[in-house]
């Protein structure tokens, strides 16, 4: 049974997946919707990207990945599908996909043209109806990508944000997404030799700050501090998280993703 899922910044009050999720399955009545979140918050593509960056590969690699954030519908940006060896989208160029991009080794992308696979009347506010879930839904009834439009090289693709070394024991990070929780999730990853260590080996020497905040030391779970206590800790993506046990980071800190961050390695003898 194939599958698609959805991803979007439509929220749950309106109708607009409702209609998506009809349209789909007027089409193919035999695919598997699965909703990966309709919480994105309006038209914030970087927090998409990370989201679908953090989901799809948990997915069978023949699953259609339907990515509606689309602040410039109605414009000259174009709808596309990609196809990769760990899934197949459908959404429009404008960057939600550049994570996956940058992620995948190897892929092909169609500009999607051909309008007998979209629905015969097109809403210029919601290619998410008329454009992009009947395209997914072709797809998953075993049209080829080939045939959805003519091939394309450039596809908007802004890479992962990276962390900048500032010294052996210092990097500049920032945030770049918040959970429901608030929890700010940070693009340092476990990996990253600080002071020539990874993370398993930072535990109290690691410090972060933000904006006027500085929070200190990385421990393995919400639970190792007191409640309402701050923390680091590596997340379920591999990151970084500033968290607050039983409490809200990104509300204590007025933090937004995109804020800087400066991490840095402590000596022993600065450890409170």
């Amino acid at each position: 049974m194939p599958i698609i899922t959805l991803l979007t910044d439509f929220g749950e009050r309106d109708g607009y997946v409702g209609a998506m999720k009809g349209v789909i399955l007027g089409i193919a009545p035999h695919v598997s919707l699965v909703d990966i979140s309709h919480d994105i918050p309006p038209q914030d593509i970087p927090s998409a990207a990370y989201v679908l960056w953090s989901t799809y590969r948990f997915f069978p690699p023949d699953t259609i990945h339907l990515v509606v954030v689309d602040p410039g519908v109605g414009t000259e940006r174009r709808p596309i599908a990609v196809q990769t060896r760990r899934g197949r989208f459908v959404a429009p160029d404008n960057g939600v996909l550049g994570y996956v991009l940058g992620q995948e080794e190897e892929w092909q992308a169609v500009h999607l043209t051909e309008r007998r696979f979209w629905r015969p009347e097109i809403s210029q506010t919601f290619h998410g109806r008329d454009i992009f879930a009947p395209t997914a839904a072709h797809l998953a009834a075993g049209v080829p990508l080939h045939e959805l439009g003519p091939a394309i090289t450039d596809p908007v693709a802004p890479p992962f944000p990276q962390v900048r070394r500032l010294d052996e024991a210092r990097c500049q990070a920032c945030l770049i997404y918040i959970d429901r929780f608030g929890n700010c999730v940070t693009n340092l990853p476990a990996g990253y030799p600080l002071a020539g260590q990874p993370a398993a080996s930072w535990g109290p020497a690691l410090s972060a700050q933000l904006g006027d905040h500085h929070i200190r030391g990385l421990h393995p779970t919400y639970a190792a501090v007191a409640p309402g206590t701050p923390l680091l800790l590596v997340g379920s993506s591999g990151f970084v998280e500033i968290a607050v046990r039983e409490g809200n980071a990104a509300a204590r800190f007025g933090a937004r993703a995109g804020d800087p961050v400066e991490f840095r390695i402590t000596p022993s003898s600065e450890h409170r």
